[in-house]
């Protein structure tokens, strides 16, 4: 798992809690489900059977892989359409390309991100390039879909392409654990350790990597929801000590700071747990989905479709990017 790593014994340090500060209680551990998306690559559905109460200002995500693909294997996603909330696509491991009908477009891979607002509405694809799908190789990510209040759904849409090595890079206090701050920041004395991000809603997404063994502190925004999501490993969770693996999501209560903390013992080749920190101010606000249009009403669901299906939500450009195809061998 490559994503950003650094030398701990360099990075700034996370201030320890303070006296009379509270620590978030983990209020349920779940399991997110297997299933398929886009043309049929493997995912795990980690926002699956929790309230979106909890999750708010967030309304999906799914873990891609990690998954070894063999040659003529991976696959990506056809154009399709999106409006009224921002998609997240954090790419740990593997290489995926994106072009969208507003501009935007460019390679993701190893611990770089693309944040894309769709706004009023908007095409992209995201599939892995021709030289990756001939050979075959190791692909992890996440995508994220981060709602919008009702007074964004139509604002215009963005793009951001955000480097690895853009993101903030933070060590606990005995350097037994890092942070990469992708977007927001943190509460209390880390505060101005922020990402690079610009979100519509305020949030925090950040990648932390524990050794085993290892303990970390996270100050946390008070007024923010936090979720905790397992890449890999194993641990515990909040001060009770839950325990969490690999496909589960911790939702935390509120308080000023939560806990993470890794087994001495690590299964697979890494040996270290890999946990994904989500939180942001909620949006408080009613949500209907349906596919890939996130809105407020049945009603702007129907025109969503509606706008779409009459081309209102962009068009595909010329020389478009598209999945590449292995060749079958007749005979």
């Amino acid at each position: 798992m490559p994503a950003v790593t650094a030398d701990t014994t360099t990075l700034p340090r996370l201030a320890v809690p303070l006296p009379g500060q509270v620590e978030r209680p983990v209020r349920s551990v779940t399991t997110a489900p297997s299933g398929r998306e886009g043309e049929g690559f493997p995912v795990r559905r980690a926002f699956a059977g929790v309230s979106l109460a909890d999750l708010d200002p967030f309304v999906h995500m799914d873990q891609t892989g990690e998954v070894d693909y063999a040659p003529g294997e991976p696959k990506g996603t056809p154009w399709h359409p999106h409006r009224g909330f921002e998609t997240v696509t954090y790419m740990i491991d593997g290489t995926f390309q994106h072009q969208d009908s507003n501009g935007g477009g460019g390679v993701i891979t190893d611990g770089a991100t693309q944040w894309m607002t769709a706004g009023a509405g908007i095409l992209h694809i995201e599939t892995p390039p021709e030289q990756l799908v001939v050979s075959g190789g190791l692909f992890h990510g996440i995508q994220l879909w981060v709602n919008l209040p009702a007074r964004d759904k139509f604002s215009p849409p963005r793009y951001q392409s955000i480097e690895g090595d853009q993101v903030v890079l933070l060590a606990s206090p005995d350097g037994g654990a890092l942070l990469r701050i992708i977007a927001g920041g943190l509460a209390g004395d880390a505060a101005g350790h922020r990402g690079p991000g610009a979100t519509h809603t305020p949030i925090t997404m950040m990648h932390a990597t524990l050794f085993p063994g290892g303990r970390v502190t996270v100050p946390w925004e008070p007024g923010f929801s936090a979720l905790a999501y397992i890449l890999a490993g194993s641990g515990r969770v909040g001060d009770e000590g839950r325990p969490v693996r690999t496909g589960q999501l911790a939702v935390f209560g509120p308080g000023d700071y939560l806990t993470l903390a890794a087994d001495d013992q690590q299964a697979g080749t890494d040996g270290r747990l890999e946990v994904l920190l989500l939180g942001g101010r909620p949006i408080r606000e009613h949500v209907e989905m349906y596919g890939p249009f996130v809105m407020n009403t049945k009603e702007e669901l129907r025109q969503a479709v509606a706008d779409y299906q009459e081309g209102r939500l962009g068009v595909i450009p010329p020389n478009a990017l598209m999945p590449h195809r292995v060749a079958r061998r007749s005979g």
